[in-house]
Parts: structure tokens; C-alpha cells; sequence
């Protein structure tokens, strides 16, 4: 071993030794005009392999310089630049500097196939609206998927839960030539396209398909990345299935396979586990266990996958899944798409929680254990079909359903003490809850283009129609102490139906007036009808059924909004600065109908509608953008309804329908920057917001601390985010990569709201810095550590004695050997402290995933053994400050797991490897 590692080190000092540093300059013109050209590519590659040595893209003013390593005394320089003939010659390698001058493009023709072949080897393409990358030119494992290229790409960042950014930008959509991959989470594209299948990967502002045909600026704020494949290598086919058992009975079964013939595509998967995983976001280190445990129970809520929901990730969840998708297209003519999700989950959930509630005269607390168990079916359908009858107009129409048929159960002990600990009042409650829930929702949309200068007239009709019924059997007890002891039950059946229909036309007309120049009219007329039917029952001893109508609980209510929006404005795309406005009238008209007590409530309401753009280029990787937007909320059915709904018994809410929509504005700031001269880039973005007549609650908490909450109208909310960041990439002599990434983000939110009688306000102060940084010898080793803290400061104006501040830190290490052949050794650890949990609750814990594969039958085999929660240190401990009180909880989690999994995976494909290097 000592040879095998002194021979190791020889042969490495042997090759530093002959690779020698090699500075190239120049600048690139345009023959035709002597125009200098920003962003053309410039890259070195070995003349006997065609290996990639570097590249770059030329400034503002056409200049480059290139740093060249190699230990070879020629190279071929490659200069692209899109519409224009590639300039290739092979350059000598002498002097430690060299100015190669003036590199002068010709405009490219339609007879230069060969030379376009060469093209397509750019290692970056930069278009107007297009990021361009060639996937062969960035190296990864033979075996790696498109989630393990995204990170080689010099602004590309994926963070351990799958999530990308480009140039601090998030990444909503991933598409495969041009369509969706099997709908709308991009982590099924990310964690299962090989490698080998991909040509191009293209970075674009995400746009409507609307805006795709007409050529409209995108969404800037977010992109998608689209992945083209080689004609010759669309076709084939690509699966790949695992299967693991594990202690405590845990289990993992997941399958999925993808069919691709020319622009047909097919794909099906399937699975099943209780890990708490949806089942197809495969990591290729851990599968679908993941890596970290914090982003399993970091934070609460579900997880999900196309719209359907998995449970909740605090709890444990069984989850079974299925789905297909169907792609293709005819004579360039007719495009469909379609897939069809099935999923079910059955999820346990257990939480203990301590409140510190703030009134402005005194504090008091509340003891509560929970918990419940649901059970949920549900059927996920989506179209997508366009027609093209002629090259100026196209015709969509996107339908979708969603149907959710479920039984939750569910307990809770809750009591209630004094500041002193003096016992208040405590309360039980059991309930069944059955329910059924249907979405149906559909776009229509026409657009016709006049001519090529970018006029067209646009209309879209859109429906979302919402229905949900449920029955619950709903038993409670509540008990108070004092002076006046009281007990009061209720045992009720409370059925409930609601129905939620929005319906909505918009029609645009943009008219060209100069080249630059663009006038738009829009029209945008929305509805809004939501009805509630809620019937209580109470349960009658005599006949041992809910059968006793409680007229004061139930009710009939009805609300309708309408939204009128009557704009115009003007748009001005130029090179470097694109900017626009529209102004008009924004009129809200809100009715609401109570139909048992017979009462109405008519109200209209106008502001004035404004939307703003600017957005400067000053080069093509470096631009500043402000947005400014206004808009309204009208209030839901729950908010507006008179009626009270006693489900908690310490907490019992009425609506009111004397409410008004909210009016908020919003304003975007982003500026970033990526050098790729130096690999390094930095960007920030700023966003503020502030809400007029906002929907708050009103509380009331009397001495046996029961609270009584309604809404009203305030204005003065605001949000405030920052977030600036920045990334660079080093390569040293050996060729490790080394990756730093650092960011810092702060937030400001002030909520308002109404408790005994007096006007509150939150503010809540975030401040939250993280530095990471990346080591990767190719082949051999990869280590991601990283730092991260949030800084929380909340002050409440109802009680300045109970102001929270506190931090919160975490450090994790994900470390992936590839040594020796054939064998990937994971690691990943984080540890968690949390600032000022209570006394007696977990605030600190090392969670640590790990396996270990071996990979044969040419690496389509793999047998893992893996460990989730190797330390059993993963803790459900939470604390969460509201507007008006501190919260500590402690639920159920998962926790430590042994597992030993097989995967296999199987491809057939025509045509070359188009990762594969071409000799010139």
C-alpha cells in the first residue's frame, strides 16, 4: 500500500513538473463591421484527444484571456459566437504570455455543416435570451445524472434538498427538448436523466407558452432549464428500480422507466416506502432516503410531488405512488402531453407543544398532546394540447384534475394555567373526519401573430373549479375552574360542503410603433364565487343519533367577487435596456349573501392598477433589474362567514362579512453577476411589500381563558427580504476543484392584529449567513462543508419583557468517496443547535446519514448498505414565536434505520454517445 501511494505521489510530481501555465490574449471582431463582440466563447482543447483545457467569453469590448495548463507545446483555440462562421487554429505553446491579436469572425452560411458541428462543441453559448452549455465539455462520473452536471456549471448551485439556482436565480422547470418531464417537479428530471443521453443544457427566463410563441420577455425573477438530446440519440429507452428492507420494518420499493422515440416519449413509475420519501427524487448516494435528516423535519407542512400530497414531514408517513406520462408530437402541427398521477399515504403524527400566550395585561400558558392519523387517496390528471395551423397562430388548451378522498382521527388533552400556574380550565376532544375533495381547472388560450416585428392579439380563458364535502364526528369536553366551574360537552356531527369557482378572461393586443417600440392594451375580467354549507347536528341520547338541527351553528353563506382590470401601456425592448409600464383601473366589487338569515352586503371598491419593469444589461452575464406590481385579495368564505366554528374548544372563531380585499404592493430589485473569466459570480435581491386594509384576527380572552377571534380590516403589514450572494470556482495544477459559496439574507416582517381590545404589532427581525465550500478530486473524493446561523429577533409592542431573541446554527459535512473502483462511501452529517428552547427540551443534535455501495455488472448493479440517523440524535424539538405568543414543541419523527437496498439500472440508446469526443 505504501509503494502503491509513494508511486501515487511520484507520478503526480512528475506531471506538475512537465504542466506549465500558458496566458493567452486577444480580442474578437466582427469582419464585416469591426463591431466588437461581448460573450463569444473562446476555448483550448489538446490537438489528440480534443480534451478541454479552458474557456472563457470575451468582455464588453471584445477582449479575452485565457489561462492555459498543460504540459503540451500545441493547442487548438476554438472562437464561436452565434451567427457567425467558428474561427479553430492551431496555436503554439511557448511563451508564458501571448497575444494572438485580432480574431475577426465571418458571418456564418447555410453550407458550412461541417464547421457547425464544431459549434455545437462550445463549451458555453451565450444568446440573447439563451444560457448554452455542452454537457460533454463538463466531467463527471461515467455513470452521473443531470443533477451531478447542473453542479460542474460555473453559476449553477444544487443544495442537498435538489433545489437549483442559477446566478442566484431559482429554477422552477426542468424540460427534455422543449416538453415537460413527467410534470411539473423538477427533481424527477434532475435525480433520473442520465448523462449519457444529454447534448445541451440551456438556461432561459421561465415564459408562458404563450410567451414562448409570441417571443415576450420571460419571468427573469425564476428559469428553466431545458435539455436537449442528440436526434440520433433519442431513441431508446432508460429504467431504473430499487428495492431495500431495512429495521423497524422500514422498506423502500421504487421503479421508474422512460421510453424516447424521436419526439414520442413514454414514461411510467411506481412506488412504495414508509421513509418518509415521495419515492423518485433518487439521490445517487442514498436513494430515496435523502441525505440530510433536516430536510425531512427542519420545518413543518407536506411534501409532495406534482401537486399530490405525501403527509406531513413531522409525522411518519406510508406513501404509495404511481404515475405516467405520454409526450408527442405530429407534423410539427399538433402537440400533446398528458400524465396521471396515483398516490396514497397513510401518515401518523404526535405532537406535544407549550404556548406562552401574550395579552397586554398578563401572560398565561397552555399544555397540549395531540394525535392523529390520516389516510389519503389521491388521482392526479393533467393535458397539454396545442395546435399550430399555420406558423402565426397557435391554439392550447391545458385541463387538469385533482381528486382527494381521505379519513383523518385525531385527540387531543390541552390545559390551561394562570401566570402564577394556577389551573384554568383543561379540554379533550376525539374526531373522525371524512373527506372528499375535487379540483378541475383548465386554460384556454388563442394567440395570433401579425407579421415578424412581435404584434399579436391574445385570449385565455381560465376556470378553476373547487368542491369539497366532509362529515366530521366531532366529540369534545371542556372544563373550568375558578369561582364559576363549568363544564360544557359537545358531541356533533358537523358535515360541511364547499364550493369554490373562479372563472377569468384576459385579452391583450400589443401593436409594433418604432422596431423598439411596443403599445399594449389588456383586458382582464375575474370572477370569484365561493359557497359554504356547514350543518351541525347534535347527538340526541334518546335516539342515539345526530339528529338535533343547531341552528346557531350552521349556516348558508355565499360570497362573489369581481375583478375588473382595464389597462394600457408601453414596452421598450432594446439591447441593452428593456423596460415597460401599464396603468389603468383596478375595481373590485364584493358581495356577500347570508341565505338563512337572509342578509346581504354589497360593497365596490377602485384603485388605480400600476405595473413597472426596468431591466439593464450592461453586459451579457451582468444585468440590474426593478419590478413594481399591485394587486388585490378578496378575504375566503372563512373569514367573511357568520358563523362560529367551535372545533377547538379554548378557541372559538366567527367571520365577518363586513371585511374588505386587501391591497398590496410589491417591489423587486435584483442585480447579478457572473465573471466567468474568473468562475466567480455575486447578485442580490431585494423585495418589499405593503398591505392595505389587510385581513387580521380580532381576539378576546376572558378570565377562564377561552378566546373568541374574528377579523377586521388594518393597513400597515409589511415584508422585507434581502439576500446577497456570491460563488467562485478554482481548479489547481492536479485539476481539484474547489468551489466556495457564501450568501447572507435578511428578513423584516411586521404583523398587525387586535387582542383584548388593543391594536398589536410583531415585528420579526431574520438575519441568516451561510458559507460553504466544495472539494472534489475527480474519480476520487467530493467534501461539501458548510456554516450556517439564523439570527431571530421578534419584539412584541403587547409585552416588551417577552421579546424573543435568540439564534439558531447548524454545520453539516457531505463527504463521497468514489476509491476504491466500484465502491461510493457517503457520509453526511449535520448538527443542530437550537437557541432558547425550554430547559427540559433536546436543543442540540448530530444527525449523521451514511452508506456504502458496490457497484458491478458494468455499474448498472449496486448493492447498498445504508444508515439513516447512524448517532439516533434526530430530534422533533421546534420553537415558533407568533404575533402573540412562544411556542415550544416536540413531535414524532423518524428516527434510526438499518437498510440494505439493490438498485439495477438498464438503457438502450441509437446513435454515438454525444458526451463522447470528436476529433477535428
Amino acid at each position: 500500500m505504501k509503494k502503491i501511494l509513494l508511486a501515487s505521489v511520484f507520478s503526480l510530481t512528475v506531471f506538475s513538473s512537465f504542466a506549465q501555465e500558458y496566458l493567452l490574449k486577444g480580442q474578437v471582431l466582427s469582419s464585416v463591421s469591426n463591431t466588437k463582440l461581448s460573450s463569444a466563447t473562446i476555448f483550448v482543447e489538446t490537438l489528440n484527444d480534443s480534451t478541454l483545457l479552458n474557456y472563457t467569453i470575451t468582455d464588453s469590448s471584445g477582449n479575452f484571456e485565457l489561462l492555459v495548463k498543460t504540459k503540451e507545446d500545441k493547442a487548438r483555440l476554438n472562437v464561436s459566437f452565434t451567427g457567425m462562421q467558428p474561427f479553430v487554429k492551431t496555436i503554439p505553446l511557448s511563451d508564458s504570455t501571448t497575444n494572438l491579436g485580432i480574431v475577426k469572425l465571418q458571418e456564418l452560411t447555410n453550407d458550412l455543416d461541417e464547421v457547425l458541428i464544431n459549434v455545437n462543441r462550445s463549451p458555453i453559448t451565450i444568446k440573447k435570451d439563451t444560457l448554452e452549455f455542452n454537457a460533454a465539455s463538463f466531467k463527471t462520473r461515467p455513470d452521473a445524472n443531470l443533477e451531478e452536471t447542473l453542479k460542474q456549471l460555473p453559476g449553477v448551485e444544487v443544495d442537498a434538498a435538489g433545489n437549483i439556482t442559477v446566478n442566484g436565480k431559482p429554477v422552477q422547470r426542468i424540460l427534455v427538448n422543449g416538453k415537460e418531464f413527467f410534470g411539473n417537479d423538477p427533481k424527477i428530471a434532475t435525480k433520473n436523466l442520465p448523462k449519457e443521453i444529454i447534448n445541451k443544457i440551456q438556461v432561459v427566463d421561465t415564459k408562458t407558452q404563450s410567451q414562448e410563441f409570441t417571443g415576450e420577455e420571460g419571468d427573469s425573477e425564476n428559469k428553466t432549464i431545458n435539455i436537449t438530446i442528440d436526434e440520433d440519440k433519442n431513441r431508446g429507452y432508460f429504467s431504473r428500480a430499487t428495492i431495500g428492507g431495512g429495521t423497524d420494518d422500514r422498506y423502500e420499493i421504487s421503479g421508474i422507466s422512460n421510453y424516447f422515440q424521436d419526439d414520442l416519449r413514454l414514461s411510467v413509475l411506481a412506488s412504495s416506502n414508509n421513509i418518509n420519501s415521495s419515492g423518485f427524487t433518487f439521490d445517487e448516494v442514498f436513494d430515496a432516503m435523502g441525505r440530510r435528516a433536516r430536510t425531512i423535519t427542519r420545518s413543518g407542512g407536506s411534501f409532495g410531488i406534482n401537486g399530490l400530497n405525501f403527509g406531513n414531514n413531522t409525522g411518519i408517513t406510508k406513501s404509495e405512488t404511481a404515475g405516467m406520462s405520454f409526450v408527442n408530437e405530429w407534423k410539427e402541427i399538433y402537440d400533446l402531453s398528458a400524465d396521471y398521477f396515483f398516490g396514497s399515504n397513510k401518515t401518523d403524527t404526535r405532537n406535544s407543544a407549550r404556548r406562552e400566550n401574550i395579552l397586554p395585561d398578563r401572560t398565561f400558558f397552555s399544555n397540549s398532546e395531540s394525535n392523529a392519523t390520516r389516510d389519503n387517496n389521491s388521482h392526479r390528471g393533467n393535458v397539454n394540447f396545442s395546435i399550430k395551423p399555420d406558423t402565426l397562430t397557435r391554439i392550447s388548451i391545458r385541463p387538469s384534475i385533482n381528486i382527494s378522498q381521505g379519513t383523518t382521527q385525531s385527540s387531543n388533552l390541552s390545559e390551561s394555567l394562570d401566570e402564577n400556574g394556577n389551573l384554568i380550565n383543561t379540554s379533550e376532544s376525539e374526531n373522525r373526519n371524512d373527506n372528499l375533495s375535487m379540483n378541475f381547472s383548465n386554460r384556454f388560450s388563442v394567440t395570433r401573430k401579425f407579421g415578424s416585428r412581435g404584434a399579436f392579439l391574445s385570449f385565455t380563458f381560465d376556470n378553476e373549479n373547487n368542491k369539497s364535502e366532509s362529515d366530521n364526528f366531532f366529540f369534545s369536553g371542556r372544563e373550568t375552574f375558578g369561582d364559576n366551574p363549568n363544564t360544557q360537552i359537545q358531541d356533533q356531527l358537523i358535515s360541511e360542503e364547499n364550493n369554490e369557482d373562479t372563472y377569468e378572461v384576459q385579452s391583450r393586443y400589443r401593436a409594433v410603433m418604432t422596431d423598439d417600440l411596443f403599445l399594449d392594451v389588456r383586458y382582464s375580467y375575474e370572477i370569484e364565487s365561493s359557497k359554504n354549507e356547514r350543518s351541525v347536528f347534535d347527538f340526541d341520547e334518546n335516539t342515539s343519533l345526530y339528529s338535533n338541527f343547531n341552528a346557531e351553528l350552521s349556516n348558508e353563506f355565499k360570497v362573489k367577487g369581481e375583478t375588473h382590470i382595464p389597462s394600457v401601456g408601453l414596452r421598450y425592448e432594446g439591447d441593452k435596456l428593456r423596460t415597460g409600464f401599464n396603468l389603468g383601473l383596478l375595481n373590485t366589487q364584493l358581495r356577500t349573501e347570508n341565505l338563512i338569515q337572509n342578509i346581504e352586503f354589497n360593497n365596490d371598491f377602485n384603485n388605480l392598477f400600476a405595473s413597472a419593469n426596468l431591466r439593464y444589461e450592461f453586459e451579457r452575464s451582468k444585468r440590474i433589474g426593478v419590478y413594481y406590481r399591485n394587486s388585490n385579495n378578496i378575504p375566503s368564505i372563512q373569514q367573511l362567514q357568520p358563523v362560529s366554528i367551535q372545533t377547538d374548544p379554548l378557541n372559538i372563531i366567527r367571520g365577518n362579512p363586513d371585511l374588505k380585499p386587501s391591497f398590496n404592493q410589491d417591489i423587486n430589485i435584483n442585480f447579478n453577476n457572473f465573471d466567468f473569466k474568473t468562475r466567480s459570480g455575486y447578485g442580490f435581491y431585494m423585495s418589499y411589500s405593503y398591505v392595505t386594509d389587510q385581513v387580521v384576527s380580532v381576539s378576546v380572552t376572558d378570565e377562564d381563558l377561552i378566546r373568541r377571534t374574528t377579523y377586521d380590516n388594518v393597513s400597515g403589514a409589511q415584508n422585507a427580504n434581502l439576500n446577497f450572494y456570491y460563488s467562485k470556482q478554482l481548479k489547481s495544477e492536479n485539476e481539484d476543484t474547489y468551489r466556495l459559496r457564501g450568501n447572507i439574507s435578511g428578513q423584516y416582517t411586521k404583523n398587525l392584529g387586535f387582542t383584548n381590545g388593543q391594536q398589536f404589532e410583531s415585528e420579526n427581525y431574520v438575519v441568516s449567513p451561510y458559507l460553504g465550500v466544495t472539494y472534489e478530486k475527480e474519480q476520487v473524493i467530493t467534501l461539501n462543508p458548510g456554516f450556517g446561523l439564523d439570527y431571530n429577533l421578534r419584539n412584541f409592542n403587547l409585552n416588551s419583557n417577552r421579546d424573543e431573541e435568540f439564534t439558531n446554527l447548524n454545520f453539516s459535512l457531505e463527504a463521497t468517496t468514489y476509491w476504491p473502483k466500484n465502491v461510493v462511501f457517503g457520509n453526511d452529517i449535520t448538527y443542530f443547535k437550537y437557541g432558547n428552547v425550554a430547559a427540559d427540551f433536546r436543543s442540540t443534535s448530530l444527525q449523521w446519514n451514511m452508506s456504502l455501495g458496490y457497484q458491478f455488472a458494468d455499474d448498472d448493479a449496486t448493492l447498498k448498505f445504508k444508515v439513516f440517523d447512524l448517532l439516533d440524535e434526530n430530534i422533533g424539538t421546534r420553537r415558533q414565536t407568533g404575533d402573540d405568543f412562544v411556542q415550544d414543541t416536540d413531535q414524532l419523527i423518524l428516527e434510526r434505520y438499518f437498510m440494505l437496498s439493490f438498485t439495477y439500472k438498464f438503457s438502450k440508446f441509437g446513435g454515438k454517445d454525444p458526451n463522447s469526443r470528436r476529433r477535428f
